[in-house]
């Protein structure tokens, strides 16, 4: 099995990394691939709203000057996806919005590419604006008819300085039982895909509430 952690940050060995690090030990230590994808010191564009997406079906975006439709790909080959993000103004960071939402739109637009997959969120902060992140990631997450896997409270973790999360014992334990609900959940689901149980997928009925 593989999962794919993608990291909001901009920052290459801070808080989110430290947190991610903890996570791919344990999945190591469970036979499960990791690979993270650190978006958040990357240029990318945000989404234009062309829809082109809905028209070629293609599972990619229209936009070529990045790396996201080779993103696309590696999450779309994942069994699992975590999103990780700082707190930025009570939200996520830029880059990491302008990713989810074409990375998600063209999965909407492929009959959800990551349909029953595994997802979990996970947001490093300083001091406040930690659930409303936490929330604006697991609507990626929801939207996408995935699994959400969660902890013994919420996925958040606190530190300021590089690595200072380490001291939030409680955030420290929050990643790693959520890590270890995932990987309960990882296997579940493989289970369910070799007995064929999953249910079916419906087309998508779009209403303007009118």
């Amino acid at each position: 099995m593989k999962v794919v952690i993608v990291n909001g940050s901009p920052r290459k060995n801070g808080n989110c990394s430290f947190a991610i690090k903890q996570m791919e030990d344990i999945f190591n230590s469970n036979q499960i691939d990791v690979k993270v994808l650190h978006i958040g010191n990357k240029k990318i564009q945000g989404c234009l709203a062309c829809y082109k997406c809905y028209k070629m079906r293609n599972n990619c975006c229209t936009i070529e000057s990045d790396k996201v439709n080779e993103w696309i790909k590696t999450m779309k080959n994942a069994d699992g996806i975590i999103l990780v993000s700082p707190v930025y103004f009570a939200g996520v960071t830029g880059t990491m919005k302008s990713f989810l939402d074409r990375v998600f739109l063209v999965s909407a637009a492929n009959k959800n590419l990551f349909r029953h997959k595994v997802g979990a969120s996970f947001v490093a902060l300083r001091r406040s604006g930690g659930l409303t992140t936490l929330n604006e990631l697991n609507h990626y997450l929801s939207f996408s008819e995935m699994f959400v896997a969660t902890s013994n409270y919420w996925g958040i973790g606190h530190g300021a300085e590089p690595k200072e999360i380490e001291k939030d014992k409680e955030g420290m334990q929050v990643v790693r039982l959520l890590t270890q609900n995932m990987v309960c959940l990882l296997k579940s689901i493989d289970w369910a895909k070799k007995e064929n149980i999953l249910p079916e997928g419906e087309d998508k009925i779009f209403t303007n509430f009118i």
